[in-house]
């Protein structure tokens, strides 16, 4: 098989892949067990196309285990959200190399998933304007942490579904001044408020 034979079959079993997730998410919600007020009329979410380019693996630059790690998001509602700042990750982003902050629950010591809050240049015109949010994936491998950051991934808070959730606010450290398109959007001429 030819190299690029092999790209175009790596390329499709990604996007396969995220398919396959953007649709056991979707029958989530219709099943009733998201944010929806009313799942009986929903008819999916809205994503952009599948992006590998905005899919990376980055060693975390883990927080300094002398410096105390607590962090306090703000959130929707007022009500602070405490959580442990476990370190940075830099990314390539098509504007430049870029550093988001990422978090986990206080008190993991060896967690296996991390929180990153952000907010980009779609934010409030294609996108929830709070933000999105990524769960992302750690590994460890050679006395590293790695971050697998996935913009295609990123997701709406409840709170853009609707009122009665508490969601965390990306902190300014994690504001990028890219557009990435990539992801859960808002429906078509739908704009957020």
């Amino acid at each position: 098989m030819s190299a690029d034979a092999q790209s175009t079959d790596t390329q499709s079993t990604y996007a396969q892949a995220l398919a396959d997730f953007r649709a056991r998410k979707d029958a989530h919600f219709r099943a009733g067990n998201g944010p929806l007020p009313d799942p009986a009329t929903f008819t999916g979410l809205s994503y952009y196309p599948a992006d590998e380019t905005l899919n990376f693996s980055a060693p975390l630059d883990m927080q300094p285990q002398d410096e105390t790690a607590e962090f306090t998001l703000e959130t929707s509602t007022g009500e602070p959200r405490v959580m442990a700042r476990y370190g940075t990750v830099r990314l390539p982003l098509p504007g430049g190399e870029r550093t988001l902050t990422v978090f986990v629950p206080l008190g993991e010591d060896a967690p296996q998933r991390a929180f990153i809050p952000f907010r980009d240049g779609t934010s409030g015109s294609e996108t929830y304007g709070a933000g999105r949010y990524l769960d992302a994936a750690l590994a460890r491998r050679d006395g590293q942490v790695w971050v697998n950051v996935d913009f295609n991934l990123a997701y709406h808070p409840y709170c853009a579904y609707g009122e009665g959730w508490t969601c965390p606010l990306p902190p300014r450290e994690n504001w990028l001044p890219d557009t990435l398109r990539a992801g859960e959007r808002l429906p078509d001429g739908q704009p957020d408020a």
